[in-house]
Order: structure tokens, then C-alpha cells, then sequence
């Protein structure tokens, strides 16, 4: 089991949602066989906390390879927002399922789910068993303020005591889609409830470049400026920032939620990561949406993560897998707010997920950690289990749906859409 920064033999009991105990093996006790409704015998292989994705759009699985080989300005105006304007509340349904099958398929326990029709992504994964924290998505120009700042309070309401599986936080597009006036308010808002706040932020040269001409300063600047970080929060991507934006993250306590495939994929740059974790800036991991990846594969994350510090920096030892690991495990789970999944420790939820160690890829085991983030495959992944529920292992999923029903109601899904544009 993976306990802060080693790896050690031992047994764990979970009752209900929850871990009971922990014995490591120099205080290992005598299990009878009663005690327990199931046992697990892990066989020398790695049992440890879920993956935490940081960023994501589950539902865009519909738009998986959709609309690859733009940059990210005319990806999203000339293909993204055109198809999504067509899917429906039922559509987000199903395609919140499938993503959901691919999180626990390779060892996502939770989600941050940027997206619209939270009510429906909220239904899907309480039906299928899985965590996710939902995010404000609000845009809008002078006339619509009103209304999204009555959405945030309406979701923070509904959401935030919904289920225990659900959470809510306070979040917006970006700085280039809203007015001022409602960042304005946005920023009056967290402050009203002491809440952090999350949006795309500095995600491109171009974004940034003309953020300084609208306002004069970069996006983070202006938000700080606004008070938009008083009780900190995330800005997902962080690819463009200077030395005053990594001085306000820093004390501001903003984390940085990077997302190396989709920032390699729409040619948006690699972010300076070796940079924030040196000035103390804490940094998440994130997929991005599967229209922008294009999967939802937490080890690829991790392995570009480093090896493309070590390309930007020409530092072989830029940054180290085991920094990486707590990023994809610990620190997501702390940007969420949900330190009670950051860990394998008495009271901590039962989110875990079991690594097959037993198998070429993972031999010899000079370095569990580094065999991880270096040379693991979501094929490592042999169980998953949240909230002391299993939902996948060794092969099958242990969820009330069909995933072959869900592959197809995708299909046709994409196929209507597609017709209308």
C-alpha cells in the first residue's frame, strides 16, 4: 500500500464507505474469517488511492476525434460549441456514463466535472457509484450577470448537500468569456460564502496577449485585482504565466490543475511545472475533456507530466515521478476540497485502486513508483473501488449498466448531431 512517500506491506478493513483500520505488517493482526462480509487478498500487488482528475468534460466524449488538429480558439468556436449546442439534458446523461467507464477503468475515483446540466451528471455518476465535484461554467456579458450569479447560488444550494457522492464549486469559463461585471461578482460572491473559485485560466499565448489589451495586466492579475482569489481555488492549464502571476498563485494559495495532453494537442505550449512546484505553488492533474485529449488516461497524464519538464528544462531530473504521483493522488484530492480521499489512513473513504504489479511492464520492481508514472498502463489497473463500493475489477464492471448499450447510444448520439450541422 502506498502510504505518503513509500510503499509498505499491510491490510486495511473498510466498513461501509470508509477505511476502519490500518495495520501495516509489523502490527499486523489475526484476521478471523467471520469478521468480514469479503476479503481481498491483493497477492503482492499495489493497493492505493484512486487518481483524482482535476479538470475534466466527461460529457465531450461524444466529441471524441471529432474535431482534432485546431488550436484551441478555432477548435472551440468553428466545431465545439456548434455540436454542443445540439446535445440534449438526456444526451449528457449517457455520455457522463461512458466517461465514467473510462475513469474507472483506469483508476479514476473522482472527477472535477466542468460542464452544463449538472443535474444530469450528477445522476450518473450516483447511479453508477462514482464521486465527482461538479463546477460552476458560467459565461456571459453585462446583460446576462444576473442570471449566472443566480445560477452559482442555485447549484451551490442544490449540489453542495445533494448526495454524498456529489459536491459543488464555484467556477466560471474564463476570463476571455465573461464581461467584468460578472467577474466582478463572481469574486463578490466567493468572498460572500468563503469559497475558492476555478476556471481555464492562462491557457494560451493568445489568451493571455489579449487579456493585456483588454485590461492591461494578464488574466491572474486582473482576477487578483478583483479579488477573485481571497480564499483561493484553481485555474485549470496555467500554460502562460510570468514571475508576478507565480508570485499571486503562490500567495493566494491557487492551485495550478495541468493538462499536458490537451495543452500538447491544440499546440497550446508546455506548462512551466518544475517552475511552480520550486516557488511552492501547489499543482493537480487533469485530463481535459475527451474531445481535446482525446482519452482519459490518468498514467499518460503522469508520464508527460514529467518527461516534458525534463524536455523544457533539458533537465533529465526536472521532476520527479514521486511529485507527480501526489499530484495525480494527494494534491487533487486537496484542490477539490476532499481531504478526506487524500489518503490510505483510519477514517479516510474507501477510495482505492488495486495495480497489478504481476504483470512484464511492472518488472523488476526496482522503483514501484517509478515503474507507476514511468511504465503503467490503465491494463495495470485490476480494481477500482469508491466509497467502499467496487465498480471494476479484474475485467468487468460491477455498475448497473451495459457498456455495450452505452457505446451505442454514444454512437447515435454523435450521428444525430452531426446530421443537424
Amino acid at each position: 500500500m502506498l502510504d505518503g512517500d513509500i510503499v509498505r506491506t499491510g491490510e486495511i478493513w473498510i466498513c461501509n464507505t470508509k477505511i476502519e483500520k490500518v495495520y501495516w505488517s509489523d502490527k499486523s493482526n489475526e484476521i478471523q474469517d467471520e469478521m468480514f462480509d469479503q476479503q481481498i487478498d491483493c497477492m503482492g500487488n499495489l493497493l492505493m488511492p484512486g487518481f483524482k482528475n482535476g479538470h475534466a468534460h466527461g460529457p465531450m466524449t461524444f466529441l471524441r476525434s471529432f474535431a482534432d488538429d485546431l488550436p484551441l480558439q478555432e477548435w472551440l468556436n468553428q466545431k465545439i460549441f456548434p455540436a454542443e449546442a445540439l446535445i440534449t439534458a438526456e444526451d449528457i446523461y449517457v455520455l457522463m456514463q461512458l466517461a465514467i467507464l473510462e475513469y474507472i477503468r483506469g483508476g479514476i475515483t473522482t472527477s472535477f466535472e466542468m460542464y452544463f446540466h449538472h443535474d444530469m451528471i450528477a445522476k450518473a455518476c450516483i447511479d453508477l457509484g462514482f464521486r465527482v465535484v461538479l463546477s460552476g461554467t458560467v459565461t456571459g456579458m453585462e446583460e446576462q450577470v444576473d442570471d449566472a450569479i443566480a445560477l452559482l447560488k442555485n447549484d451551490f444550494a442544490k449540489f453542495s448537500d445533494m448526495h454524498p457522492l456529489v459536491n459543488y464549486k464555484f467556477g466560471y469559463h474564463s476570463e476571455y468569456s465573461c464581461c467584468k461585471a460578472l467577474l466582478e461578482q463572481i469574486a463578490r460572491l466567493c468572498d460572500a460564502y468563503q469559497e475558492p473559485v476555478y476556471m481555464h485560466n492562462s491557457e494560451t499565448k493568445r489568451e493571455v496577449e489579449e487579456c493585456v489589451k483588454r485590461y492591461g495586466v494578464t488574466p491572474i492579475q486582473l482576477m487578483d485585482s478583483l479579488g477573485m482569489f481571497t480564499n483561493g481555488g484553481a485555474g485549470h492549464h496555467m500554460v502562460v504565466t510570468d514571475e508576478k502571476d507565480r508570485e499571486i498563485l503562490k500567495n493566494r494559495n491557487v492551485y495550478v490543475v495541468t493538462n499536458p495532453s490537451s495543452n500538447l494537442k491544440l499546440a497550446s505550449g508546455i506548462a512551466p511545472i518544475r517552475e511552480y512546484v520550486n516557488f511552492g505553488i501547489p499543482v493537480a492533474i487533469g485530463t481535459d475533456g475527451p474531445a481535446s485529449n482525446n482519452s482519459l488516461n490518468f498514467f499518460k497524464e503522469m508520464y508527460l507530466t514529467t518527461c516534458l519538464q525534463k524536455v523544457k528544462y533539458e533537465d533529465a531530473a526536472a521532476l520527479s515521478p514521486f511529485e507527480v504521483l501526489k499530484m495525480a493522488t494527494v494534491n487533487g484530492a486537496r484542490m477539490l476540497g476532499l481531504t478526506e480521499c487524500d489518503g490510505i489512513a483510519e477514517g479516510k473513504q474507501a477510495d482505492l485502486i488495486m495495480i497489478d504489479l504481476l504483470k512484464p511492464n511492472m518488472q523488476p520492481m526496482n522503483h514501484i513508483i517509478n515503474n507507476l508514472v514511468y511504465s503503467g498502463s490503465t491494463d495495470n489497473v485490476i480494481m477500482t473501488m469508491i466509497a467502499g463500493r467496487i465498480l471494476y475489477v479484474n475485467g468487468k464492471y460491477c455498475v448497473d449498466v451495459d457498456p455495450l448499450e452505452i457505446y451505442q447510444r454514444a454512437n447515435l448520439i454523435i450521428r444525430r448531431i452531426e446530421c443537424s450541422l
